[in-house]
């Protein structure tokens, strides 16, 4: 069988996005709302999953599903990329911290749509492959580190908005400290058999609250002590 050209994952990528959209109004009760942000969706058609996932994996990319990507970790399935992107809603003119970069398909997706992307790996390999083909693809607002992402990035603080694609049964303190007064954090809540996609924005008074969305399983946040 010959190899895909651009034109076929241009298909794909779309047809993608049209799953993402058929998941998000089925599970619109639960998430308030039946469309995600066009803004959200156009990212989403744009940045070449295929490229964030093992070369063997490549073809299966464009399906909604997670997918291994080794270290026991995941690609997350493309509709809760496209959902926690929406939920957190970054702007052109926002700083955005993001835990867990992975290969940095979501770090692409959040830089499609912010004006500056900071994002920390636990996995230094991640991180390095992650920073070579983000480079490679021409994003210049996107700087990535090895680390403990439960620290959050304290000399750039605070931040507009914060994304971790990991669980944890609380959100770590430190990421609430450096969350932007008016700030919002979108991260998977609770233990490994009941964990809540959950929105905290931070009031001007630094009070916070909290929204609880869909059921997830994501894997847990790995801290350094």
């Amino acid at each position: 069988m010959k190899p895909m050209n651009e034109s076929h994952l241009v298909i794909l990528r779309r047809h993608m996005v049209e799953m993402v959209a058929i998941h998000a109004d089925l599970a619109s009760d639960e998430i308030g709302r039946a469309l995600l942000d066009e803004r959200v969706m156009a990212a989403m058609r744009k940045v070449p999953r295929h490229l964030f996932v093992p070369a063997p994996l490549a073809p299966y990319a464009y399906q909604d599903a997670p997918l291994p990507i080794g270290f026991n970790k995941t690609i997350s399935q493309p509709f809760i990329v496209a959902l926690m992107t929406d939920l957190l809603s970054p702007q052109p003119s926002e700083k955005v911290l993001e835990v867990g970069t992975g290969l940095g398909y979501q770090t692409a997706i959040l830089a499609e749509l912010a004006g500056q992307v900071r994002s920390i790996e636990i996995v230094e390999e991640f991180a390095g492959v992650a920073r070579e083909l983000l480079q490679q693809l021409g994003y210049a607002n996107i700087e990535i580190r090895e680390g403990d992402g439960s620290r959050g990035w304290r000399e750039h603080a605070p931040f507009d908005k914060i994304l971790v694609s990991a669980a944890a049964d609380k959100v770590p303190a430190a990421l609430l400290e450096q969350l932007k007064l008016g700030g919002r954090l979108v991260m998977p809540v609770g233990p490994e058999e009941m964990q809540h996609l959950t929105v905290i924005e931070k009031g001007a008074n630094g009070q916070t609250g909290v929204r609880e969305l869909l059921p997830v399983r994501f894997g847990r946040l790995e801290t350094i002590t």
